[in-house]
């Protein structure tokens, strides 16, 4: 039958509106993944994108011989950029499957890369605890890891406890610690803007928690005191330029936390038809961040979202890193807890409130737990916590790319729970 088809005309490419489009025109829109306010759309151009995966592709020594196997949604710049635009503009092959899919069988990610010798793949933080809890042994007979050489941490703060829980339960199957690195992104740079050096550990800085907290400083960490383990997440990308500025816009130095700020090739042409908020977003040229972070020679350390901020008594306090001290508490799950806070008229600034995600229904044992975990921050952080929540599976709400949904939790621990 094909046989018998009329060989089609030449195609007249002058037609075709694709080809007739300048760099700078927008190629995409990216919109942001909150659960709340107006999402906005990050307009990239032809020439970011390209820039972009150019910079990218240079950073991860790129080759045919790669495959790349991915289950992150493409409504996400990661799972756009990283496991879509790239290896199919770079001629690399592709292994996808659903982001649905791997939320109910995680194990499938790993079978994957034993079936198709996988090479590269991206994960968010969470991903990280979520597989080491939920794969099974049984899941993985016969799975060998060894052609894993980058797996990237990305979407979220890293951390260093999570690179480790994931390190120790797969490395009996094949997989190198080395693997394991760490990127900085966003779609305002189309996607990566650091990234761990290939071959190399990602950095780390064991620092003081307290000078951390109410000092914004990554000091060395004192005799008998809390310390912290931060994990960078990589060295700017080779197109990329990274500043940390004060509430001025003046330049600190390392191991000062200020708010991070950028520049590049690849950057977003602006917000789509949001010029007020395009200009907001940058500072002579800069593009700022909203996230707070520091350096360290060259390595980048992200510390949280300036908006996610919890001011307690005059001390700024990270949410994550209360989540991080959540978890060490027996009941609590990684990935399972968000933090905030809500302002006492009464006391003239912020309380803390941690809401937990716990799998016992019954009131003593939630109850052992919520104490647990008072008493757990309160001795290992800057703050005193009275509001512990404790609660069932599904009730933090998460954005579309998987992150914690701080702000929509608030509203939502609010509605439940009036405070006077």
């Amino acid at each position: 039958v094909t046989s018998q088809i009329e060989p089609a005309a030449q195609p007249d490419f002058d037609q075709l509106p694709g080809l007739r489009r300048a760099p700078e025109d927008i190629a995409l829109l990216q919109h942001s993944s909150g659960t709340t306010g107006l999402q906005k759309g990050v307009a990239l151009s032809h020439q970011a994108v390209l820039n972009q995966l150019e910079a990218y592709s240079k950073a991860l020594y790129l080759t045919g011989d790669d495959v790349i196997v991915s289950w992150l949604p493409l409504y996400h710049d990661m799972g756009l950029i990283a496991g879509f635009l790239m290896p199919i503009l770079a001629g690399v092959p592709l292994v996808l499957s659903s982001p649905f899919d791997w939320v109910r069988a995680p194990y499938r990610l790993f079978q994957s890369i034993s079936r198709y010798r996988g090479t590269l793949s991206w994960l968010p933080n969470f991903a990280y605890n979520f597989c080491a809890q939920k794969v099974r042994d049984r899941d993985l007979e016969g799975v060998d890891l060894s052609s894993w050489r980058i797996i990237t941490n990305c979407s979220e703060p890293v951390k260093w406890e999570s690179h480790q829980a994931f390190f120790q339960r797969f490395n009996g199957y094949g997989l190198e610690e080395s693997a394991l690195q760490c990127s900085y992104a966003m779609a305002e740079n189309v996607f990566g803007v650091t990234q761990t050096p290939s071959g190399s550990f990602p950095a780390t800085d064991e620092i003081d928690r307290e000078a951390y907290i109410t000092e914004q400083k990554a000091l060395p960490p004192r005799e008998g005191q809390p310390a912290l383990k931060m994990m960078s997440s990589g060295r700017a990308l080779a197109n990329t330029r990274i500043r940390i500025l004060d509430e001025k816009g003046h330049d600190l130095p390392d191991k000062v936390i200020g708010e991070i700020a950028l520049r590049s090739d690849c950057m977003l042409t602006g917000y789509y038809n949001r010029p007020d908020i395009t200009r907001k977003a940058f500072h002579g040229g800069w593009y700022l961040t909203g996230d707070y972070g520091y350096t360290l020679d060259g390595e980048v350390f992200v510390a949280g979202r300036k908006k996610d901020m919890i001011i307690v008594g005059g001390k700024n306090v990270y949410p994550q890193d209360l989540e991080s001290l959540a978890y060490e508490v027996p009941g609590i799950h990684a990935g399972r807890a968000v933090a905030f806070g809500i302002y006492d008229e009464k006391a003239g600034t912020e309380e803390v409130v941690i809401v937990a995600e716990v799998d016992t229904e019954d009131p003593a044992e939630r109850q052992g737990i919520a104490d647990a975990l008072r008493i757990h921050i309160t001795r290992n952080s800057a703050i005193a916590l009275r509001h512990a929540h404790i609660v069932g599976k599904k009730w933090i709400l998460k954005t579309s790319s998987g992150k914690t949904a701080r702000s929509a939790n608030r509203e939502k621990f609010l509605a439940e729970n009036p405070i006077s």
